[in-house]
């Protein structure tokens, strides 16, 4: 049973595929640029959770965000609304990537024997206290058949 690398991979590998994501990490998102050797755009992967349903099919909680570095352009502001940073760019390029990253996974998940949800949800991160990251994390579930060979 190695569906949790195979789905990480499967993800990793979509993620390295878009032209505007140059690191891919996975783990806790506590742990999210602790590498200091990352380049962003950054696309993390999270594996919350797993189940079993009836010996048939493994199912994932997953999140994947897409981060990138806030730049200061102004030291004075003279825009209070756009705050002289590139934040609002930030935005709008991490969600294109997990837009892209999604549509691409979903259009591939029944070649690849895997259901998921069909709306998932998107959450606006400001990672402030750390290198002033901007960008996305998308929630969805996916469900594998469980391919383990059962002996009864």
């Amino acid at each position: 049973m190695n569906h949790y690398t195979e789905l990480l991979s499967y993800i990793k590998k979509l993620s390295e595929e878009d032209s505007f994501v140059n690191t891919v990490t996975q783990g806790e998102f506590e742990r999210l640029d602790l590498d200091k050797g990352n380049i962003f755009p950054l696309v993390h992967i999270q594996i919350n959770s797993a189940g079993f349903t009836n010996g048939q099919v493994v199912s994932f909680n997953v999140q994947i965000g897409c981060f990138a570095v806030r730049d200061k352009v102004s030291e004075t502001v003279e825009d209070k609304f756009w705050l002289q940073d590139n934040e609002v760019d930030n935005m709008n390029e991490t969600l294109a990537v997990l837009n892209r990253l999604w549509l691409n996974m979903y259009r591939d998940f029944a070649d690849n024997n895997i259901t998921a949800s069909e709306n998932p949800s998107l959450t606006p991160h400001y990672f402030d206290y750390k290198n002033l990251l901007d960008g996305w994390i998308l929630t969805f579930d996916v469900e594998m058949p469980n391919t383990t060979i059962s002996l009864c």
